[in-house]
């Protein structure tokens, strides 16, 4: 397996700290609103990253956190007069239906920031001691970044040249006692009606980056084999976690960094001011949101992902067609004449596996998930080309077995989910079944109509009667 790191600008083999177990953190969203299709996208990558590789074998510990206190949390709670508390346990069961929706497994442990707040004391504790930070007369904390010396190595900055990147927590040298613009909150104390933990400095709480640098060495040890987040978060996220973490423990964070590109919305960059930002919830009201993880899978995850209408369509009729191969071979299994393979059934048996083969090799250069997708169409036309009336049942089960690892790997659900319809439209259905076993074709016809005219659309396939909702 090679694995893109950007710590290195290269592609590296995949070496794990111990042998057959995977580590890896990933940065989960701040849960003050519901999350957005950007927050999707690093979360379908790195569950099919974590899908890819359990499939070869790897017992994988993964965490991926949630940030339940921050401004906008703050924000949001003074606006709807509530605790903050309540903002983020909202926000975070909204988050995991969604997750449950795009196919995203739970995380083996999905800390929350509030809960490691004494680990996170100890740790500022530990680099006030080390003079990696310095407390201030107001309380506040912060990291000396230009005592570490290897920070920038991350995002490939020099020191000198980062300048006010540090947004919301900049303050110039010498405000409030400050010893470097470039020095970062650890530690901050609190503000009217905001929520507080006590500390050695003050009634206060932690800085952003602290967190995940604690919830990582709690939950995966000191050093771990990969942390992975969007590219948005390179810098100063992630230089931050590498600065405190390694000044902390005296080693390396992580062996490995995995960052997937950004998603833009119809070649735009998505923003609320521009009328173009998208929750998950509001693309689960047009589509399946199966529809949503398959799209994010059809670019490399580390190429900009451009999002429209027409993308998302091709991406609903590109699933179909693989949903569809499911479907026949299971009426087609289920209708089969004899189970045991003929002797050209067999000798397809290597081609057949071939397509797992395949499939390892393009996912085992950098997670190439485009690639992986073109196999398992290609293995959808070997089926359809391949399968009919008169194959085997073992033959058609070896080829489901195949297309639902691939898929599963991929976190794709390819056997639709049974939607009830009213007696009344089912009874007009089977009354059409009748009316074209009798060769009562006009009558047929006349159903066919009328069931379209109740947006309901009938397909007569191989598989039997298909409907679907206009």
């Amino acid at each position: 397996m090679k694995i893109f790191n950007t710590l290195s600008r290269m592609k590296e083999d995949f070496k794990p700290i111990e042998e057959g177990k995977l580590s890896m953190y990933v940065c989960g969203p701040t849960v003050y609103n519901l999350i957005h299709i950007g927050n999707a996208r690093p979360m379908i990558i790195f569950d099919t990253f974590r899908r890819y590789m359990a499939h070869k074998g790897y017992d994988v510990n993964y965490v991926s956190n949630f940030t339940d206190v921050d401004d906008k949390i703050i924000k949001k709670a003074n606006e709807e007069g509530v605790d903050p508390h309540e903002i983020s346990e909202r926000y975070i069961k909204e988050c995991k239906k969604d997750m449950e929706g795009m196919n995203v497994m739970p995380a083996s442990t999905h800390p929350k920031a509030t809960e490691e707040i004494d680990g996170m004391i100890d740790m500022i504790s530990t680099l006030i001691e080390k003079g990696y930070a310095y407390e201030v007369p107001d309380g506040t904390v912060y990291f000396r970044a230009r005592k570490f010396k290897e920070y920038g190595k991350l995002s490939h900055k020099k020191l000198d040249d980062l300048g006010t990147g540090f947004g919301r927590e900049l303050k110039v040298a010498g405000a409030d006692g400050k010893e470097d613009s470039l020095d970062f909150v650890l530690w901050k104390p609190k503000k009217e009606g905001e929520p507080y933990w006590e500390s050695p400095w003050c009634e206060g709480r932690p800085g952003w980056h602290i967190e995940c640098s604690v919830m990582s060495k709690k939950y995966l040890g000191e050093t771990i084999d990969i942390h992975a987040g969007g590219e948005d978060l390179i810098f100063p996220h992630h230089e931050n976690e590498i600065a405190q973490s390694e000044a902390t423990n005296g080693k390396p964070f992580a062996n490995y960094w995995m960052h997937n590109g950004f998603l833009n919305i119809n070649n735009e960059k998505m923003s609320k001011s521009k009328g173009n930002f998208f929750t998950v919830r509001d693309i689960a009201q047009k589509y399946d949101l199966q529809v949503l993880r398959f799209f994010m899978l059809t670019a490399h995850y580390r190429s900009p992902l451009n999002f429209s209408d027409e993308l998302m369509e091709a991406a609903k009729t590109s699933l179909q067609r693989i949903q569809t191969a499911a479907e026949s071979l299971d009426f087609l299994i289920s209708n089969a004449k004899s189970s045991d393979m003929t002797d050209d059934e067999k000798a397809l048996i290597p081609e057949i596996e071939g397509f797992t083969e395949k499939f390892d090799s393009v996912m085992d250069d950098d997670l190439n998930t485009a690639d992986a997708i073109t196999v398992v169409f290609e293995l959808v036309k070997f089926i359809n080309t391949n399968t009919g009336e008169n194959s085997s049942k073992d033959f058609m089960v070896k080829l489901k077995d195949e297309l639902v690892m691939l898929t599963d790997i991929l976190g794709l659900k390819i056997e639709k989910e049974e939607e009830l319809l009213d007696s009344d439209i089912e009874k007009l259905i089977e009354e059409r079944n009748q009316a074209r076993k009798d060769k009562n074709f006009a009558r047929a016809d006349e159903i066919r109509d009328e069931l379209k005219a109740k947006g309901i659309i009938l397909e007569d396939t191989r598989a039997g009667v298909k409907w679907k909702r206009s």
